[in-house]
């Protein structure tokens, strides 16, 4: 598994604010292979991956959220850890938890303007 896969879950608000949490992370990650739907689902997920990278600086021009989004973040510990950095950069994030494996994390973090 390369540094750089991850896969994102979001719960709460709309495909706006989804945008904007896979917009933050854009700039540690580069562009997602998979993006959130637009539909009016209540879980969207994202996926990033490869050898893309990203400039490794958050977004400045995050739009605020219309609510709290519960995000969940899986991948190798050191993208785990990135992610969720670039996340509290332009978000107010509160750690709800995390869980390890062998060779992968998941940590679930809730997301505020």
């Amino acid at each position: 598994m390369s540094d750089t896969q991850l896969t994102v879950t979001l719960s709460g608000g709309d495909a706006d604010d989804a945008r904007a949490v896979v917009g933050a992370l854009e700039g540690t990650f580069g562009p997602p292979q998979e993006r959130p739907s637009d539909t009016d689902a209540t879980v969207r997920m994202a996926t990033f991956g490869g050898e893309g990278r990203g400039t490794g600086a958050g977004r400045a021009d995050t739009r605020p959220l219309s609510e709290p989004v519960t995000v969940t973040v899986q991948g190798t510990p050191e993208a785990v850890r990135r992610a969720s950095d670039a996340l509290a950069r332009s978000f107010t994030a509160r750690d709800e938890g995390a869980a390890a494996g062998d060779q992968e994390q998941e940590r679930q973090l809730l997301l505020e303007s």
